[in-house]
């Protein structure tokens, strides 16, 4: 004998098949904007510019969905160099704000970070870190000069303040923040890492932070590109050669797999997996259950 209840069939004596039905009521997100891009250094005067902020992060559990109702997700692009912060990532009601760019490496103007979802860090030059967003981020780093040359600090991540140059146990410029991690997708993953600053002369460049933030340069090359898909801060250069890209944004839905499957737009990638519809966006579109 069988027994119906609430979708799910009870076979008598020990196995329960539960049945997809019915819509959500709530649903899970992780909303990650572009990171920063980075400023350009100048190596003849010894200045390097600082990492750029990672993309704003926000994540939840709880969040009420309406069956029938569209949802609007948007993806932020990284910042494409210099002076250049990377764009918001929106899913719903929430927006996630993109990084500030790291600043330029220049003795004869504003070196400043900016702010964003996490500030950039402030270049080697007159100027100050850039700010992060409330429960978004965090505040670039400063620079540090040993009379020859002047260092960026690193742009802050979701997780971290940017670092500042340090002088021991090597001297290096400064570090991007990490990011957090999320296990949203079933893989505990970091995301919204800052950049590290550029180095030069005696000095290396400071490491990206977890969660996609790209390693400052201390060559005479272009400042280095953070991971696409994570809000991730770009690394700084001693250079006058070509900014570095903030990581491109992600939004990310999930709920129980009991339920029916969503109707999107925008092509995000779908995984079934641990229990739950995990729906991966890299490119903009839209949500719908029921």
């Amino acid at each position: 004998m069988a027994l119906v209840i609430g979708g799910a069939v009870q076979l008598s004596g020990a196995l329960t098949i539960t049945n997809e039905s019915g819509t959500p009521d709530t649903v899970e997100y992780l909303v990650v904007a572009g990171g920063g891009g980075s400023g350009t250094g100048n190596f003849s005067s010894g200045h390097s510019s600082g990492g750029g902020g990672a993309g704003g992060l926000l994540t939840g559990n709880g969040f009420a969905v309406t069956s029938g109702q569209t949802y609007t997700v948007t993806i932020g692009a990284g910042g494409a160099g210099e002076n250049s912060n990377g764009s918001n990532s929106v899913f719903a009601s929430f927006t996630a704000i993109g990084g500030g760019y790291g600043g330029r490496g220049t003795d004869l103007s504003d070196s400043s970070g900016a702010s964003g979802g996490s500030g950039g860090g402030k270049g080697g030059g007159s100027g100050s870190a850039g700010l992060g967003t409330a429960s978004q981020g965090n505040n670039g780093g400063n620079s540090a000069s040993d009379g020859n040359y002047t260092v960026g600090g690193g742009g802050g991540g979701a997780g971290q303040i940017g670092g500042n140059p340090t002088t021991s146990p090597t001297k290096a410029a400064g570090n991007g923040g990490n990011g957090l991690q999320s296990n949203i997708t079933g893989t505990l993953t970091y995301y919204a890492g800052g950049g590290g600053a550029g180095g030069g002369g005696s000095w290396a460049s400071g490491t990206g932070g977890l969660g996609g933030g790209a390693t400052g340069n201390a060559s005479s090359g272009p400042g280095t590109n953070a991971t696409v898909n994570t809000g991730g801060g770009a690394g700084g250069r001693v250079s006058t050669a070509a900014g570095g890209l903030g990581g491109s944004g992600v939004v990310i839905v999930r709920y129980p797999d009991s339920y029916l499957p969503a109707t999107t737009t925008g092509s995000p990638t779908y995984t079934n997996s641990g229990g739950y519809r995990i729906y991966t966006y890299t490119g903009s579109g839209t949500f719908r259950v029921g």
